[in-house]
């Protein structure tokens, strides 16, 4: 074969072959592959036109399309495919040659792969890729892990295709091994918790205030136009303000059990196991759950709710639900990027916080407005020990505070579940009280499992003999 490609995709379903799409549209030549031809021949019969590709029927043909050292980006479904993909391919490549695996896998899978091909002298770069189907063909945010040295060749190519926000391109290397997957997990994370505290927003507009859906649509394409203005917004306005051929309000006709693909509770669960507290992301994860207990729900349906009128006044409250909606949003991307600060520290990565801000602005679901003041709280402080000290969003949270403190009460006065909202103020009590109630916790452990304490006066463990004479003793 004399013509050589710069990249290749092997699998081709819709976000692969959006991807290869991508890559031809900004004039690189790309080897496609799949494991069955007919997708193969199908990309070429409906997209040949729009750039030039060269299409293998074998892995072999795939691996001997591309120029040295080869790039192949892999994306088929996440785990055991993924594995037999890249056994099949890691045969034929080199030393320097650089797989990418673009789909959702776990950070702790690409750190077991990159660690087993580094052996052998292949690049795996874990790559986060976010925006879905559009954005793999127009543009996503693009997280990659793995070597400095895979990057320099790879970095190229991918932010030519990535999103652009203000001429810089939403993507940059992430740090080693599995940190790109793993930023791309906390992502995920913030996604749920942003997408629930919309869906309580309008809960409450819509049973609070008696607000009919095209009503509250006309009020988020009103917040998009301020600090809210992001990609998830938007669309609430569109899917609100959607009927059904029957003139009905769509969101009426779906059934109110939302699904899930497992980035949000790996994100709840390596928060877990990091010691970070990510209470929002944690509290749709589980609103998520509870929606879809069917059952459960049917049977608690006669249980008794508040006796208080279960209206508000619309005058202010929607101005109140907007204010608690941002504070809110402000604690679920600080926790998020606690997160990503904890798992840096755990795996010796070096990540820049203020660069995940930057490249989440475009292409990705999260994208916001708001994204821009994060960028900039870590440029005043890249060592900032929460984005809820920061000047910017410590202003715009007390500004908001007495209008949130306002809502979440109205809510459980009438008996609308804030899970998100409530959460994200507890939080923020928690993180600026001078004294928490774990004093009590601490004595508690110690009384009934010897666990000891530490002293606000001085150095050291102690523990009280409680069942004795109740002296306190050095811990051990």
């Amino acid at each position: 074969m004399s013509e050589s490609a710069q990249i290749g995709v092997t699998g081709l379903a819709v976000m692969g072959s959006n991807l290869a799409r991508n890559f031809a549209r900004h004039g690189h030549t790309v080897a496609v592959h799949n494991r069955t031809d007919a997708k193969t021949r199908a990309l070429m019969d409906e997209f040949g036109h729009e750039g030039n590709f060269l299409p293998g029927y074998t892995a072999e043909e795939f691996v001997a399309s591309l120029e040295k050292p080869r790039r192949v980006v892999i994306m088929v479904k996440a785990g055991g495919p993924t594995d037999a993909v890249i056994d099949q391919l890691a045969e034929l490549m080199e030393p320097g040659d650089i797989l990418v695996d673009g789909g959702n896998a776990h950070y702790a899978d690409t750190r077991r792969r990159e660690a087993a091909l580094r052996e052998r002298g292949i690049n795996f770069v874990g790559t986060g890729i976010s925006g879905g189907e559009e954005g793999a063909l127009n543009g996503p945010s693009i997280m990659p892990g793995g070597s400095a040295e895979a990057y320099a060749s790879l970095g190229p190519l991918l932010e030519s295709i990535s999103a652009h926000v203000d001429g810089v391109p939403c993507c940059t290397h992430v740090g080693a091994d599995g940190a790109g997957h793993f930023v791309k997990m906390v992502h995920n994370g913030i996604e749920y918790a942003d997408m629930q505290l919309i869906a309580e927003a309008y809960d409450l507009l819509r049973r609070g205030a008696g607000m009919t859906p095209a009503e509250i649509s006309a009020v988020f394409t009103e917040w998009n136009t301020g600090d809210l203005e992001s990609f998830l917004i938007e669309i609430t306005a569109q899917v609100l303000a959607h009927t059904t051929a029957e003139g009905e309000p769509f969101v009426d006709v779906v059934l109110d059990q939302a699904e899930q693909k497992g980035t949000g509770r790996w994100t709840v669960q390596i928060a877990l196991d990091l010691g970070v507290p990510v209470s929002g992301i944690a509290e749709a994860v589980f609103a998520r759950a509870l929606s879809g207990h069917a059952d459960q729900r049917a049977a608690a349906r006669s249980l008794p709710g508040p006796v208080a009128d279960g209206t508000v006044d619309r005058a202010g409250f929607v101005e109140d639900v907007r204010k608690a909606l941002y504070a809110s949003k402000v604690v679920a991307y600080a926790q998020g990027f606690d997160e990503i600060t904890a798992g840096a520290a755990e795996y010796g990565w070096d990540i820049d916080r203020g660069a995940m801000a930057t490249i989440w602005r475009g292409g990705c679901i999260i994208r916001a407005r708001f994204l821009n003041r994060i960028k900039e709280a870590y440029d005043r402080d890249p060592q900032l020990p929460s984005l809820l000290v920061d000047e910017y969003f410590a202003a715009a949270v007390a500004d908001g505070q007495d209008a949130w403190r306002n809502v979440v009460s109205t809510a459980a006065r009438i008996g609308v579940p804030t899970p998100g909202f409530s959460s994200a103020l507890a939080y923020y009590d928690g993180l600026r009280a001078e004294r928490l109630p774990a004093a009590l916790i601490q004595g508690l452990r110690d009384l009934f499992g010897a666990h000891t304490y530490r002293r606000v006066d001085r150095e050291g463990t102690f523990h009280t003999r409680w069942s004795s004479d109740r002296a306190e003793v050095p811990g051990d």
